[in-house]
């Protein structure tokens, strides 16, 4: 961890009030750390730290932009991180984390290294699906897609020449319409699940 060192803060010679760190999460922090969901950005963080006679309240407040694989096309795209999140810590016998937001640390050594936590919490401010904004997917990647998705036979997108696809979610009346329209579900409709 000595490459973090810069992310220690000493919590046992703080003294009682407010405290607050800044720091600029670049290129050599992500390739430092090694996550999976994030290898390239640029997010300033200001950490504020009240002591308590017993605790430590840390508040994270990360905004910036982060580098992630958009969703459809696998190429890289930026998606803007902007989170708040708060972090308790108190002194202990040994390291464990209490839940989400309360963490225990020796009281002995003192201190806490937040280079791990400032990534979990850009790691969770990233949507399950990310999508380049219409237009900016990668044109041989979506017209594949285009190509091999499934259509209703109702459907008619022959005089469609875009190759982004403008919204490839399927609402649920879609997927009715298509599942009706398709003979190979009628052996499943016939079965009565009621019986078993």
């Amino acid at each position: 961890m000595a490459k973090f060192s810069l992310y220690n803060i000493s919590l046992k010679n703080l003294s009682l009030g407010n405290h607050t760190y800044e720091y600029e999460l670049d290129k050599k922090y992500f390739d430092a750390i090694d996550g999976e969901e994030v290898r390239k950005g640029d997010v300033k963080v200001k950490v504020n730290v009240r002591r308590t006679s017993s605790t430590f309240e840390f508040v994270f407040d990360l905004k910036g932009v982060v580098k992630v694989p958009c969703t459809r096309c696998l190429d890289d795209m930026n998606l803007d991180i902007d989170t708040n999140n708060r972090l308790i810590v108190k002194f202990g016998e040994e390291y464990s984390e209490e839940s989400d937001e309360i963490v225990i640390i020796p009281e002995n050594e003192g201190e806490i290294n937040i280079a791990w936590f400032l990534y979990e919490f850009i790691a969770l401010a990233i949507p399950i699906k990310h999508v380049h904004p219409l237009g900016e997917c990668n044109r041989v990647v979506s017209s594949k897609y285009k190509k091999h998705r499934a259509v209703s036979l109702d459907d008619d997108d022959s005089d469609d020449d875009d190759t982004d696809l403008g919204n490839d979610d399927m609402d649920s009346g879609e997927d009715e319409d298509m599942q009706s329209g398709d003979p190979r579900w009628d052996p499943l409709r016939n079965l009565n699940i009621d019986d078993n």
